[in-house]
């Protein structure tokens, strides 16, 4: 590797996932304005709305979505246009 061009600050950092409260460490660089204390050591704390504990393809969860919901009020909303 070259020298000089790797950030020096790799460290233990704690990612959440807001939707489950599922937690992991991994080494990062990220800033984090957050900390979080686990088994008695405080980490830096990074909160992220998704990760594969809470997505859909990982966990094989899909959210019902309504498209006829949509379409019916789409077409309620603009049908008075085309007249």
């Amino acid at each position: 590797m070259k020298k000089g061009i790797h950030p020096e600050n790799y460290r233990p950092v704690v990612f959440k996932d807001m939707s489950n409260d599922e937690i992991f460490i991994s080494r990062s660089t990220i800033n984090a304005k957050d900390t979080i204390e686990i088994d008695g050591v405080t980490y830096p704390l990074v909160k992220l709305e998704i990760t594969s504990a809470s997505h859909p393809f990982y966990t094989g969860k899909q959210k019902l979505v309504d498209t006829a919901g949509r379409v019916d009020k789409f077409m309620s909303r603009y049908a008075n246009r085309k007249k």
